[in-house]
């Protein structure tokens, strides 16, 4: 990756975070050209629920890759360092991210997540799932969602409004 002197899209997630840098690797150092973190999605755009799950990580990279684009940068190479390389994980979902802001950055199709996981449907499905089968499970795993007053079935709709704030900002 150093050799090829292309700027690298670096992905790191944790557990509650993501965060998603375009790195040009300098003899000195790397350097940081755009940056973006999961945090960035509460501060900025009124994100209440989880940080560091599939439509947090997609719209992480969503917002750097449209940094990126918008300072001139359209091309990347993926980095994931240590992260194994697992179809449609969190890392995947940043890639694709910045792939819809508008970078080019080689990948293979089967890596990415679904849109239908991008956008938490799985999150809502779980959810209307155990409100109808157990109450007090859906309580007790939903529980940071509905200190926010958001129900879990609501998160497509809510991860789209986001990403309208997002495009909003770029206009």
């Amino acid at each position: 990756m150093l050799k090829s002197r292309r700027l690298r899209l670096v992905v790191r997630p944790s557990i509650k975070n993501i965060t998603v840098q375009l790195v040009r690797s300098e003899p000195d150092g790397d350097k940081v050209l755009v940056a973006a973190d999961s945090s960035e999605l509460a501060r900025k755009f009124n994100w209440k629920i989880a940080r560091g799950n599939l439509p947090a990580a997609y719209l992480t990279g969503y917002l750097a890759g449209k940094r990126a684009v918008k300072e001139g940068f359209t091309d990347a190479i993926l980095d994931i360092g240590l992260n194994v390389p697992q179809n449609g994980t969190r890392v995947f979902a940043a890639l694709k991210g910045a792939l819809d802001a508008g970078m080019e950055i080689p990948h293979r199709e089967e890596k990415l997540p679904s849109q239908e996981r991008i956008e938490g449907q799985h999150i809502a499905s779980y959810g209307q799932l155990l409100s109808s089968s157990d109450e007090e499970q859906y309580k007790k795993v939903f529980s940071a969602y509905r200190k926010v007053r958001l129900k879990p079935e609501n998160v497509p709709k809510y991860f789209k409004e986001t990403k309208k704030q997002i495009d909003a900002e770029f206009a």
